[in-house]
């Protein structure tokens, strides 16, 4: 791959940080705000919710990060890019979970405030953030037989 390639993966996984790193930040403010005295507190559920999942959401991108890291090495076939990939895999899952366990409370603050586009906004992160873990699985069993069928084929000439 080109240099200018890799620079622009970097930046762009760089770039799907700041939206998150952003929310945190308003969400933070917003807490300290509603309540000065009592920092955090009373944090509702659906926040923790939020700040939870940002946790493998970013753990996701600096893994992903090593990745494009270890393209531009030209190690991308180690062992060390099927662990990013495994690790980005139970990052989509792990994501996928806490949002299916935040659904319901998704559900009850769309019914209060009369907001079903929540939900759905719900749905879309189980969605894509499952669809991401499957492609994770996919490439990292993938990877492995390619270092396994490197490694026989060092062995047998």
């Amino acid at each position: 791959m080109s240099r200018f390639t890799i620079l622009f993966l970097k930046i762009t996984v760089v770039l799907m940080g700041l939206p998150a790193i952003a929310v945190c930040v308003v969400a933070v403010i917003a807490l300290i705000r509603d309540n000065p005295d009592q920092f955090p507190g009373k944090m509702q559920v659906s926040d923790i919710g939020f700040f939870t999942a940002v946790i493998p959401y970013f753990i996701a991108l600096y893994k992903a990060f090593q990745l494009i890291g270890y393209i531009d090495k030209k190690i991308a076939f180690s062992e060390l890019s099927v662990r990013a990939l495994k690790n980005i895999k139970y990052c989509g899952f792990s994501i996928s979970l806490i949002f299916v366990v935040m659904e319901p409370v998704l559900y009850n603050m769309a019914r209060q405030e009369d907001a079903p586009g929540v939900v759905v906004l719900g749905l879309v992160v189980i969605f894509a953030s499952f669809v991401i873990a499957i492609f994770g699985a996919l490439l990292e069993r993938l990877l492995q037989n390619v270092i396994y069928l490197k490694s026989e084929n060092e062995h047998t000439v």
